[in-house]
Parts: C-alpha cells; sequence; structure tokens
C-alpha cells in the first residue's frame, strides 16, 4: 500500500509586491501620521476611517480596467443570494473614490462643506518594481460640497505646513499649482478639444497630457515629438505621437513654457495662451485668486508658485491642481544625481459624488504619499534607521521576579520604556546578547547580593559600547560603563543615562 503524501509545508515567505514592516519603520510612519493629522486637524478637518473593502461599482472609473473589475485592484465575487448574483468586491484602490461613496451614503447627516482626512493602506494589483508595492499607506485631506477656489488655495497651505511640521525645511520643497481648465483652454485653442463635443479628439489629448507629463524625463525636445509623428526611445521602441501640427504643437509648447519669474507674469502669459477660451479665462481667473490667497496667508513663491508644467495625471481633475515637489538633491542606484521628486498631489474633482447622487458636488483634495515621504526624510537625514530599545531588567535568580517586575513597573511608570527578560535566564552572557539585539541603551543587574544590600548595577550600554569599540586598555578602566547604585535611585540613574545618551 502506498505511503500517503505528506502535505508539504508552507513557505515562509511574503506574497510577491508586499512587504512586511519592522520596529523603527513602523514607530517613524506612524510618529509622521501623527503630525500630519494634527495639521489636518488644526485646519478644522475630522477624521475619518472608512471600509478597506468597497463594491467594484463604488470604485467605478477609479479602476484602471472596468471591463475587467479584478484587473488592477483585488477583487472577488461573493456568493450568488438565492436568485440575484452576487457582488464584486475590492481591496480599496484609493482613498478617495470611498470618500466619495461615504458623502453620498451619509451626506443628510454631514455638514456641508464636509472636511475630513483620512490615513492608511490601499491595495493595488499591479506588477510590482522596486520601491513599488502592492500595499502602500496613503494619507488624504479633502474638502466636499465648497466650489470657491478658496478651499483649493488651503489645501496648498495646508500641504506646506504638512511637509514642514514632519521635518522638511523651508527651501527644501515648492508646492506647484496649475489648472486644469487652463490646459482646456489650450487644448480648445491648439484645436484638439471641442467644447460642444468633448468626447471628440479624446485620443489626440490623452496622448498631449501623457506627453506633458513626461517633461521632467523627457525634455522639451522629447515632449515634442511626442505631440507630432511620435518617439523612439534609446531602446529602439517607438511611441505614437498625438499627431499634431506644428502650429498646434507651438501652442501646447507655449503653455508649458509659459512660467515666468513671478506668478503674475505666468498668470498674464496664460492669458495671452487661452485668449478666446472662456473656460481657459475661468481658469487663469481662479489660479490668479489662488496666489493672491496665498500672498495673503504669507505663502509666498518660495513655498507656493504657479506653474504651468503640473498636470496630474488622473482624468477625474476639473479645475485646480497641485503638486508638492522636494527640491533637493539626491543619489539613485547607479550614482547619478537627481532631484527627490514629487510626494503628494491632489486637485479638484467636482464631478467625482455626481456617479452617485447624480447632482454636481464640489470637492477638493490632496493625498501625500506616505512612504516617499518617509525616504525623503531619511535622505534628508531627519530620521535614522538606529531605534533605541527598552531597558532591559536582566534576570539573575528567577525566585526574585516578583522585584524584577517591581522594578520594570517603577520605569514604565516614569515614562521608560522597559522590560523583563523574559527568555531562559540560566546564560547570562545571552541576557546581554539580547539586550544588544533589542539595541537597548541600559540593563539593569540584580542578584541576591545586590537585593539584600538594597544595591543594584545599572549598565550603560551604549557608552560600554563606544568604549570598547574606541578605547585602549587603560581608557576602558577610566570610563566605567557600570554604576552601583541603591535600589531606590533606579529610575533617577537610568533617567540620566537616557539623557546623556540622546
Amino acid at each position: 500500500m502506498a505511503k500517503p503524501k505528506k502535505t508539504p509545508r508552507p513557505k515562509a515567505e511574503t506574497p510577491k509586491g508586499f512587504r512586511d514592516y519592522f520596529g523603527a519603520e513602523v514607530t517613524q510612519r506612524a510618529e509622521m501620521l501623527r503630525k500630519i493629522a494634527g495639521v489636518y486637524h488644526r485646519y478644522g478637518f475630522d477624521a475619518l476611517e472608512s471600509s478597506g473593502v468597497e463594491t467594484v461599482g463604488a470604485l467605478g472609473k477609479f479602476l484602471p480596467d472596468v471591463d475587467r473589475p479584478n484587473e488592477g485592484v483585488f477583487a472577488w465575487q461573493e456568493d450568488a443570494d438565492a436568485d440575484k448574483t452576487g457582488d464584486w468586491l475590492a481591496l480599496r484602490y484609493d482613498l478617495t473614490a470611498p470618500l466619495a461613496r461615504v458623502y453620498a451614503q451619509h451626506r443628510n447627516d454631514l455638514p456641508t462643506p464636509y472636511r475630513r482626512y483620512a490615513m492608511g493602506p490601499v491595495w493595488r494589483n499591479e506588477k510590482p518594481g522596486p520601491g513599488r508595492f502592492r500595499q502602500f499607506y496613503q494619507c488624504d485631506a479633502d474638502t466636499v460640497g465648497a466650489p470657491s477656489v478658496a478651499a483649493d488655495a488651503e489645501i496648498c497651505a495646508m500641504l506646506a505646513d504638512c511637509l514642514e511640521e514632519v521635518g522638511i525645511e523651508r527651501g527644501d520643497y515648492i508646492v506647484r499649482v496649475n489648472n486644469r481648465k487652463v490646459l482646456n483652454g489650450v487644448m480648445e485653442v491648439a484645436g484638439v478639444l471641442d467644447p460642444s463635443y468633448p468626447d471628440k479628439f479624446a485620443s489626440e489629448r490623452g496622448i498631449v497630457l501623457r506627453a506633458i507629463d513626461k517633461l521632467d524625463r523627457l525634455g522639451l525636445d522629447g515632449v515634442r515629438a511626442l505631440l507630432g509623428a511620435g518617439r523612439k526611445d534609446d531602446s529602439g521602441d517607438f511611441t505614437d505621437g498625438a499627431g499634431l501640427t506644428d502650429t498646434q504643437a507651438d501652442v501646447v509648447m507655449g503653455f508649458m513654457q509659459a512660467k515666468r519669474e513671478t506668478g503674475a507674469e505666468t498668470v498674464e502669459r496664460l492669458r495671452e495662451l487661452v485668449e478666446g477660451s472662456a473656460v481657459g479665462l475661468q481658469g487663469v481667473d481662479e489660479l490668479e485668486t489662488i496666489a493672491d490667497l496665498m500672498a495673503a496667508g504669507g505663502y509666498g513663491p518660495d513655498r507656493v508658485e504657479i506653474d504651468p508644467s503640473v498636470v496630474r495625471g488622473l482624468g477625474y481633475y476639473t479645475g485646480p491642481v497641485f503638486e508638492a515637489e522636494l527640491t533637493f538633491e539626491i543619489k539613485d542606484d547607479k550614482g547619478r544625481v537627481r532631484n527627490f521628486g514629487s510626494v503628494a498631489g491632489g486637485g479638484r474633482y467636482d464631478d467625482l459624488v455626481k456617479r452617485f447622487t447624480g447632482q454636481e458636488v464640489p470637492a477638493t483634495g490632496v493625498s501625500i504619499g506616505v512612504d516617499r515621504l518617509l525616504a525623503a526624510l531619511h535622505a534628508k537625514g531627519r530620521l535614522t534607521s538606529d531605534a533605541v530599545g527598552p531597558v532591559v531588567v536582566t534576570v539573575m535568580d528567577k525566585a526574585r521576579m516578583a522585584d524584577y517586575q517591581a522594578m520594570v513597573a517603577e520605569l514604565r511608570q516614569a515614562g521608560i520604556r522597559a522590560e523583563v527578560y523574559l527568555g531562559n535566564p540560566k546564560n547570562f552572557g545571552n541576557q546581554l546578547k539580547y539586550a544588544d539585539r533589542r539595541d537597548s541603551p541600559v540593563a539593569v543587574i540584580a542578584g541576591g547580593d545586590e537585593f539584600d544590600s538594597g544595591m543594584i548595577q545599572i549598565k550603560d550600554l551604549i557608552l560600554g559600547a563606544k568604549i570598547a569599540e574606541n578605547a585602549t586598555l587603560e581608557e576602558w578602566k577610566d570610563q566605567p560603563s557600570q554604576y552601583e547604585v541603591p535600589r531606590a535611585d533606579l529610575v533617577a540613574k537610568v533617567r540620566k543615562i537616557l539623557e546623556l545618551n540622546r
């Protein structure tokens, strides 16, 4: 009789495109989100925590492919109920689609305007790559029900404040603002947008938008090629262009090069470019208003500026769009110097809630890329991977566990992170190795003799490591890193060591 096959053990590995986060990474992210939430709250926004699962219908145009609802998102179909086909459900793709659903569902119970912020993971079933994961955090703030561009200006100011709050210094970032209405006006003047037939030239406009969005990577010549017949890249691959005539391309290129020394000069140049387009002129007026409001609030062009090159890729933006770019230089994986780039973006999307209610509801908001911003803080030295672990109270006598627990309780009540060693205490050297792996700054040592005499040993692990690494034997003798103190001085001595090692 054949032996039954053993069930293979599962592989202990993360799914492709996902990763685990440990210790300092989680703590640093939580602290950064706490600071951002503080700014949002200060601006009068309320927290919202919506479901991590939405119906595919609610996600709607946010799906990469509405004909294949499990393409691009993690989706599944519920079991059929009686004669009813099961609903398609999906993990949320971003935090904006859930907001539209929440507002439409609860609008009678919510204030108007409704100002909310949300933070949490989102999931995208896309091909992973270096630094690109299928689960990542977003940090959003939105105002729903406010038609005035003052709401857009407020978002820009709040974004600047968030960056400074988490440690990005003024001069290392810029919030750049444009308006999709201005871009639509340029398209109209260029002859690739007919207000009477919005779907006409849709393909050409899509190519133009993508070309403008690639300005930083392709340069003016590369974009010009994509506006015309097309472009062949270094690998030989050819990308079809929008097929614009030279005259049409000149209009678009003029728009991309419209930025001037001051915001006022940029606005005037844009007004010239969209002359004859009602929607374009409306967009220019809105940009002018935003610039005035920014100046009135003390947000000068060193923090927020008008920049026609900002496009934002999503098609649902209907008015002002903005992007926060970090301007300091870093080196990429190949050692090349480049600007860090964008860490946040957003804009106005007045048609979003209309999908649910049939009525246009104005809305504007921003999304901060949490992982990108954390990486920027590391690059600027605002954060390090070094984590300070807990004070470890070692165990010399298992019978005195209650005494060790009393010591650790005192430390915790004093606000000091601490733990009792709960492994096998037989080998004291292993306890110190454990403290080392935990990045512990201090070890507390007490056995029967210490308890009997009312004294304890406190070992400064950070100083001890420095002495062992750099000092000679004589220097090591002159700089002891272990102290004998009265039991009553436990908290005071530990606190002093922690302060000296900050």
